[in-house]
């Protein structure tokens, strides 16, 4: 299975919240996403961990939820935690 990129995540997040002033490619792979890079949310961070569990079929179980606000610091934290999360459709 393939890894999912910076860029694939940076698209997903400006078309799941509606970003309409903001293109993926203006978002930096190690921007922070919320506060003062990119700008997002609690509620928005929300929004876009249910996308991404339905989208990627994410398995959460095992998961300490303490540890997602690290994992949803930049595209490219996001993006590797995907990858190692997402479930093997067959």
């Amino acid at each position: 299975m393939q890894d999912i990129t910076p860029t694939e995540i940076k698209q997903f997040i400006v078309r799941t919240l509606d970003l309409e002033d903001i293109r993926p490619e203006e978002i930096g792979d190690e921007q922070p996403l919320f506060k003062d890079g990119l700008g997002l949310d609690s509620i928005d961070a929300f929004e876009l961990g249910l996308a991404l569990k339905k989208a990627y079929k994410l398995n959460l179980e095992s998961e300490e939820t303490s540890t997602f606000a690290h994992h949803f610091r930049t595209a490219a934290s996001l993006a590797a935690f995907v990858s190692s999360h997402r479930q093997v459709t067959i």
